[in-house]
């Protein structure tokens, strides 16, 4: 069943800025669907009418069959929105603050309790019972945020950029929740975020937008065949070799897209063998240090990058 289908949505602004520019998009029922795109390329307007706080200019956008227009009385009991600014109150303990919620949405109190116990196992917060919110991490308010907003049991979470600032561990501790949630609740995750490596190991379904419409949907997998290309990627043993380097690979493979990462270089190609072949020989030649040569799949930052960036624009 779809969670959410968008058909050719629409919005322009009073000021005359056109948001969105005939967007669809759909998310089925129990998935991670993660929304990319540049600053400034909408994603928050989408999400501000998926969530009912703005209606659409044109177009239709319908959760579980019901139109986020004339229908909104009755979807907002079935979402929830965690936004990129906490919702904690910081003078009130963690229970207090999930109690207070409950009380927002209606819950019974012997419930509210009920789910308030499964939510804090669920997500391991039982060490902070007894600290004030305020001493809390960024991770751990993050946390506390989502569990909240669960308190309602809804069907879609919307998550706008929940893991941005976060460090590693943190991020990881994210992670780890967002599955939890499909998994063990069922719902719904509709995620924005900058980080594509969390995409991709995250969601189901991804759309990529610019210019107010999709410009890519599918899986991780979909998306990387979007290319049709492969890449070859170079790894050299030091600083040092990868610096020499840098002059050659450009002038091998008349190319200006060769992209480092640390002492890795990697460049798109048309012939895998000769690739392979021609790379050893000319690098074997200059007497460059490398400790291995590969072909990879186009990542989802390439993807996002080729359908979103400028031609000859500098990322």
């Amino acid at each position: 069943m779809e969670a959410i289908a968008v058909e050719n949505l629409t919005k322009q602004y009073h000021n005359g800025v056109q948001a969105l520019n005939g967007l669809s998009l759909t998310v089925e029922e129990g998935e991670i669907f993660s929304l990319l795109g540049q600053n400034g390329s909408s994603k928050s307007t989408l999400i501000n009418i998926l969530t009912t706080y703005l209606l659409p200019t044109s177009g239709k956008a319908v959760l579980f069959g019901k139109d986020v227009g004339t229908e909104a009385s009755a979807i907002r009991p079935q979402i929830a929105c965690v936004a990129q600014r906490t919702s904690i109150d910081p003078y009130l303990s963690l229970q207090e603050n999930m109690l207070f919620q409950s009380r927002l949405h209606k819950i019974p109190k012997a419930e509210a309790e009920a789910r308030m116990k499964i939510l804090i196992a669920a997500f391991g917060l039982e060490r902070y019972l007894n600290y004030p919110v305020n001493s809390y991490s960024g991770g751990v308010r993050r946390r506390l945020d989502i569990a909240l907003n669960m308190m309602s049991d809804p069907k879609i979470l919307f998550l706008d950029e929940p893991t941005v600032g976060m460090d590693l561990q943190s991020r990881q501790a994210m992670h780890t929740m967002m599955k939890k949630i499909r998994r063990d609740f069922g719902t719904t995750i509709f995620l924005t975020t900058h980080y594509l490596e969390e995409a991709d190991s995250l969601s189901d379904r991804i759309c990529i937008i610019r210019g107010g419409k999709e410009a890519a949907q599918g899986s991780p997998k979909d998306l990387r065949r979007y290319l049709k290309q492969n890449f070859l990627k170079v790894s050299f043993e030091n600083p040092a070799s990868a610096n020499d380097a840098r002059t050659c690979l450009p002038a091998l493979f008349s190319t200006d897209t060769v992209r480092w990462e640390g002492n890795a270089a990697q460049f798109p190609i048309a012939d895998r063998q000769k690739a392979l072949s021609q790379t050893a020989e000319a690098l074997l030649d200059r007497k460059l240090r490398f400790t291995g040569i590969e072909i990879v799949e186009p990542s989802i930052e390439e993807v996002f990058l080729h359908l979103t960036c400028e031609r000859g624009e500098v990322i």
